[in-house]
């Protein structure tokens, strides 16, 4: 892929405007299916960082929902509609993803939100998309519902990972793969790495193992030589990481520089291939995750997804679960409207409830109740620059903490 570090610098800018009905046309003629009859198209929002410091995994969200818009559109679109997605870059700001997402829906009629990436800003959406009555897709990994809510909502849909299907499986696997049991917690200082480890402690415990040190960071220094020199010193075994986006990148490069990736086995919480290429050439090996998707397994589906993906956006794009993830929402939101059989706001909502898609990796869920995904599941590693599977864990049901 492409360095991941130049995705950090480069904001698309062209991409943060809705294509217009011509662009959809267009983008469609690749794929050599017929063109979609001119007619109203169905506006989806998509508030997502394209600037702040997390546009890695707006671009990613991004290839993903676009690859879904172009197919959806060259095959006819929705109910012989075509699809419209609007782009807004919330800036990594909640304040401002929540006021993009408002501005859609009540301004551009947005029948639904794909976003936003942080835990904090989806949290600051929730409220206006249950106030507005608009299906929210939020297709990232993250903490699941916890004490103060943040999970649960008729308007509120999932389409990614939450511990009991990324963290639990991850930990016995650690354990049983001699690794270790003492664990360091490492992540930066808001939502999803607190929640984050407060599940795993339990995990951890229920491994036979410790856990001897919990910390975290602001996410903006530039040296981390002196927490690194403190893990080394702790005698920990594993580090249970949380740090995304460009602190971790340069966090995992100083820790490698040290050494401490020789002494320490990093569990890797929502580790990617966005990541790949940004530690330099051979580093950042053996780095371990639990993910929905890896770009390199073999599997007929994976392989076919990622060359379309590739098709559209060019050959060296990094292709993560972010990317699949995305394109699974909007799917899901065409898939519940021709359920419904009717364009609107709450029809989608009754149509995805309950829904059952194919994807690539095989059909997920979509629960009736809570509105999360039972997907497949795998450990996977960092090998040869590459993310490569480990162990295939089959489908795993989500466990939300939602009260339904």
């Amino acid at each position: 892929m492409a360095s991941s570090l130049n995705i950090f610098r480069a904001t698309r800018r062209k991409f943060l405007i809705g294509a217009g009905a011509a662009g959809i046309v267009a983008a469609a003629a690749p794929f050599g299916f017929p063109a979609i009859a001119q007619t109203r198209p169905i506006p989806v929002g998509a508030v997502l960082p394209f600037s702040g410091g997390l546009e890695l995994f707006g671009e990613q969200a991004r290839f993903g929902l676009e690859l879904a818009r172009a197919e959806i559109n060259a095959a006819g679109g929705i109910l012989g509609r075509p699809v419209e997605m609007l782009y807004r870059d919330s800036k990594t700001d909640p304040k401002t993803a929540a006021e993009r997402a408002r501005e859609l829906i009540q301004r551009d009629d947005a029948i639904a939100i794909a976003g936003e990436i942080l835990s904090s800003s989806r949290e600051a959406m929730a409220p206006i998309m249950e106030g507005l009555k608009t299906p929210l897709l939020y297709a990232t990994n993250y903490e699941g519902a916890t004490d103060q809510g943040g999970g649960c909502g008729r308007y509120l849909f999932f389409f990614n990972t939450v511990p009991n299907q990324d963290t639990a499986p991850l930990i016995p696997w650690l354990t049983a793969s001699n690794k270790g049991s003492r664990y360091y917690m490492f992540g930066q200082n808001y939502v999803w790495p607190r929640s984050m480890f407060k599940a795993a402690k339990p995990m951890i415990a229920a491994a036979k193992g410790t856990v001897v040190a919990e910390e975290y960071t602001p996410g903006d220094e530039k040296d981390f030589v002196p927490v690194i020199r403190k893990i080394a010193d702790s005698g920990a075994e594993i580090l249970l990481f949380a740090l995304p986006g460009a602190p971790g990148i340069t966090f995992i490069k100083q820790a490698e520089e040290f050494g401490l990736l020789k002494r320490v086995t990093v569990a890797f919480l929502g580790f990617s291939e966005t990541y790949l290429g940004a530690f330099g050439e051979g580093k950042g090996e053996n780095m371990v995750a639990g993910v929905p998707f890896v770009a390199s397994d073999p599997e007929p589906g994976v392989r076919d997804f990622v060359a379309r993906v590739r098709a559209m956006h060019g050959a060296n794009t990094g292709v993560s679960h972010y990317v699949f993830s995305h394109y699974n929402a909007l799917m899901a939101l065409k898939g519940g409207l021709e359920k419904s059989r009717e364009i609107s706001r709450e029809a989608a909502v009754n149509g995805m409830a309950g829904l059952t898609l194919a994807t690539a990796t095989g059909n997920v869920q979509i629960a009736a109740g809570d509105h999360h995904v039972a997907m497949q599941m795998y450990i996977a590693r960092t090998e040869a620059g590459q993310l490569r599977v480990v162990e295939k864990l089959g489908v795993i049901a989500p466990q939300s903490g939602c009260r339904v």
